[in-house]
């Protein structure tokens, strides 16, 4: 069995299926089922068992730990504008400690989610050393709370024999349709270009930014995917890793890539970036990726445009 936590959700849900296309049908899918939209990111997928996020620990205590293979923990609040710290704690912080647990207990390995919102401004840069994490400035309490499970974890003097945390920088793609707000810029742009064949991003509230050149390491689902089954397989090098494309764009070349996508005349115009976020938003990302290289990951990112395409083109059939 391969246990995938928020299994509902975006990437989980796109890991499910890859693991599928290699053979893994036994999976455990562990969420709270109560979205009917995110719900059906799991139609059509092979799943051996639906377990609620609630009940999930007295569901492990009756296994045999030698069925499990593997734990994917991409369960979380992952709203970055959610500012109940209590609620933030309990799902993202104090229940990744209880897996991790369970995972030296049953000696079971282990991938579990973080996030690049732990970077805040980048005023340490974008690197993975683990030596900066206990050092870091979130911007918001969604990466405090993953920013602290991180130094828990690394802090921790046993730890599950094989282990990896992955620093998700901006993943976009097929799966995302429940997520509102905190959907990506391409899922928006196409929603927006469809009905009025215009676009309106975030004007600049930086001097050192024009309107539209903010950066972003926009990073296809199926990349992330990817890594993630390759790690699964590896079981080795265990730590903290950033996962994004290596190359930050301007959201001016993601909105072009989408006009020339759905085969449109670009027309962009820019509006003030709403005040709740203003004082917390990044200009720049973009995820260092040669740690994860350096330990023999053999694949290529997909360029943003043709990530963009095949989206489109997921979004269209």
């Amino acid at each position: 069995m391969i246990i995938v936590t928020g299994a509902a959700g975006f990437i989980a849900s796109n890991l499910i299926k890859k693991l599928n296309s290699e053979g893994f049908n036994h999976i455990i899918a562990v969420d709270k089922f109560d979205n009917a939209d995110k719900n059906k990111n799991l139609e059509g997928l092979k799943i051996q068992e639906k377990v609620e996020r609630d009940v999930f620990f007295n569901w492990l205590e009756k296994q045999d730990p030698k069925m499990i293979e593997f734990i994917f923990h991409l369960g979380a609040r992952t709203d970055t504008t959610e500012f109940d710290k209590e609620l933030l704690s309990q799902l993202n912080t104090e229940y990744s400690k209880k897996i991790w647990l369970k995972c030296i207990e049953m000696q079971i390995p282990l991938v579990y989610a973080s996030s690049a919102a732990t970077y805040g401004l980048g005023e340490l840069g974008y690197d993975d050393d683990e030596s900066k994490i206990p050092h870091l400035k979130p911007l918001n309490p969604y990466g405090v709370s993953k920013n602290e499970f991180d130094i828990w974890a690394l802090n921790q003097k046993v730890k599950p024999f094989y282990w990896t945390g992955l620093k998700f920088f901006n993943v976009y793609g097929p799966g995302e349709y429940h997520k509102g707000r905190m959907a990506s810029v391409i899922l928006h742009a196409y929603r927006q270009i469809s009905e009025s064949g215009k676009m309106k991003l975030f004007r600049s509230h930086n001097p050192e930014f024009k309107d539209g050149e903010q950066m972003r390491d926009f990073v296809f689902v199926n990349d992330v995917v990817d890594v993630m089954i390759w790690l699964m397989h590896h079981r080795k090098n265990s730590g903290i890793y950033n996962l994004g494309s290596g190359k930050a764009r301007t959201f001016l070349d993601l909105v072009k890539a989408v006009f020339k996508s759905m085969k449109m005349k670009e027309d962009i115009s820019f509006i003030d970036t709403p005040e709740d976020i203003r004082d917390k938003y990044q200009y720049f990302t973009e995820a260092n990726m040669e740690k994860l290289k350096s330990i023999g990951y053999p694949k290529d990112f997909t360029s943003l445009e043709e990530g963009v395409d095949q989206y489109l083109q997921n979004i269209k059939k």
